[in-house]
């Protein structure tokens, strides 16, 4: 129990006195509660927060990057004049405006790329003259298998007698994702390996599809050649992929802008 204040009955003024001075304890002790009360939550809050991961602060760039768009020459920009791009070229035009258009000092390649209806394309065609490239072709032996061994490749066709295909077949992870892995389809496997190098030798060419695009790109031949040349290696090109087949074709040096190529259906 608490102190026990004696109070002076019959005094009016000295009574009221103390109920005064006792409700503004009371007031007190009321208010001192509340103070300790806010006090302990504060302190709860400031903890919690600070357990909380800090806001990094994103500095925002002002200025924008800017994009960098890659000038044309002079020579380009005159050659890209002389093909109107809403129009279809006949071969034969596209050829003798190809010629207008060489802007460089080296003898550019000249190629053809065609868009189709679907991917997994591919044929065996034999152009009436030479693209231009020069072809390494090898015969398997035991000098080869050795090369490879050492992680050497120094050939773009492989052709071999069936005989070797068991020493060839570690070679494959190697070989197949780059396309000369030997085998029937492509005509690289013969028991007359020698035969195959000669049909090679005369401008066999294999094309096909990009792997996972509608797309053929091939190297029909040299802007040096005649225009005849480059005229039937395109045309003969064009047939084996089959007319059907093509959506877009288009005709282009290594430097020139793109002619767009009118197919008959």
């Amino acid at each position: 129990m608490g102190k026990v204040k004696p109070r002076l009955l019959g005094l009016e003024e000295v009574e009221k006195k103390q109920k005064k001075e006792q409700k503004e304890k009371s007031m007190e002790k009321k208010m001192l509660k509340k103070s300790v009360s806010a006090e302990a939550s504060t302190d709860k809050e400031k903890k919690v927060d600070e357990k909380k991961e800090p806001v990094k602060k994103v500095k925002s760039s002002s200025k924008p990057k800017e994009i960098k768009v890659k000038s044309r020459g002079k020579k380009y920009n005159e050659a890209i004049k002389l093909v109107d791009k809403t129009k279809f070229y006949s071969v034969e035009t596209a050829v003798s405006l190809l010629k207008k258009m060489k802007i460089t000092k080296f003898d550019e390649s000249v190629e053809l790329h065609i868009v189709v209806d679907e991917t997994g394309l591919k044929g065996e065609v034999e152009l009436p003259h030479s693209t231009g490239k020069v072809l390494r072709i090898a015969v398997v032996d035991d000098k080869v298998i050795e090369n490879l061994e050492k992680g050497k490749i120094d050939f773009d066709i492989l052709i071999t007698h069936p005989s070797f295909m068991p020493k060839l077949a570690k070679f494959a992870k190697v070989l197949g994702p780059k396309g000369l892995m030997p085998n029937p389809k492509a005509g690289t496997i013969s028991p007359k390996p020698e035969e195959v190098v000669k049909k090679f030798e005369k401008g066999v060419l294999r094309w096909k599809t990009e792997a996972k695009f509608p797309l053929i790109h091939q190297m029909i031949g040299k802007i040096s050649f005649d225009d005849k040349k480059l005229i039937e290696n395109a045309k003969k090109l064009i047939d084996s992929v089959a007319t059907k087949h093509i959506v877009k074709a288009y005709m282009k040096s290594t430097m020139s802008p793109s002619i767009k190529i009118e197919i008959q259906k």
